[in-house]
């Protein structure tokens, strides 16, 4: 830094802010093996009975099960410690996951498009009591595994990828049950694509808005539950503060938040109390656990040049 000016960084973090939980281990475990067995008898019923629809729906599941094991990966990755290579760790990965997993589901919904639009144009016979019977399995399977991930959800987006793979599924397995109850009742052949055509537009509601979560975590965008305007209100209003600079807000993972900024305070430099507090206040008002303040005692002007 230049002489006209002084500086002082405070980083700090776990600070109580309630995050989601971290360890979904055993879900995840759980889940690969629940929807592993699935596939495995689905796959054996289709060819049982002659379906082409149980045996695209068992490769669907089969992509499930793989965008489970990236997600468990990744939160595996999360937990190891940072490094002088990484200094951050490997936190990012499960940013990295819950792209992947938005990519596979749209991947998934693409494959089902394909078919039921095949469907259309000839409506294949379909031994529809077999179907109604497997994908009741599915119902269960495929519900039991987003329960073991629906209270994290909300707070980590790589858990909600793991989520809504398995609710996509469930709706799909739904959507096969009222299909096929419609057919036994009326034997129109074409209300089973008719069925699977508005389960593809629910999931591809549903995706599309993890698709462009993940993608802005990757890029390194402010993250969608945070105000950047209202954080650089918080930050000017700040008692001292004469002006702010370099303000930057971006994801670490999928439930970390960190904040870089410099604030010029012509007064002089407030104290490890000010920065301390301010620390917990970005965790608590704003979901921010890891922040980087520098402080200037000068007019500012020269850092740009300095610091960067």
């Amino acid at each position: 830094m230049g002489g006209n000016h002084g500086h002082a960084s405070h980083h700090g973090h776990d600070h109580g802010h309630a995050h989601a939980p971290a360890d979904f281990g055993r879900a995840f475990a759980i889940g690969t093996a629940l929807n592993l067995g699935f596939v495995v008898v689905e796959a054996g019923f289709g060819i049982a009975a002659d379906s082409v629809a149980l045996l695209a729906d068992a490769g669907h599941n089969l992509s499930d099960v793989l965008g489970l094991l990236i997600a468990w990966g990744a939160a595996t990755l999360a937990k190891r410690p940072a490094s002088a290579r990484y200094t951050y760790g490997l936190k990012s990965s499960s940013i990295l996951a819950a792209l992947a997993n938005a990519v596979l589901l749209l991947v998934a919904v693409g494959a089902i498009l394909l078919e039921t639009l095949q469907r259309l144009n000839d409506p294949p016979a379909v031994q529809a009591n077999v179907v109604i019977w497997v994908a009741l399995v599915g119902i269960a399977v495929n519900t039991a595994t987003a329960l073991l991930f629906a209270r994290g959800r909300h707070g980590d987006l790589n858990i909600r990828g793991a989520y809504l793979h398995m609710a996509a599924d469930a709706l799909v397995s739904a959507g096969v049950v009222v299909g096929g109850l419609l057919m036994l009742w009326s034997g129109f052949a074409w209300i089973d694509p008719v069925v699977s055509l508005a389960i593809v537009a629910v999931i591809l509601w549903s995706t599309w808005g993890l698709f462009r979560d993940a993608l802005g975590m990757a890029m390194q965008a402010v993250p969608a539950a945070i105000d950047p305007h209202a954080v650089r209100t918080a930050l000017v209003a700040l008692p001292g503060v004469e002006r702010l600079h370099d303000l930057h807000i971006w994801s670490m993972s999928t439930t970390e938040n960190a904040l870089t900024a410099h604030l010029v305070m012509p007064a002089g430099h407030p104290g490890d109390a000010f920065l301390r507090d301010l620390q917990h206040r970005l965790d608590h008002d704003f979901g921010i656990g890891h922040a980087t303040i520098q402080i200037e005692v000068g007019d500012g002007t020269g850092c740009r040049i300095h610091a960067h």
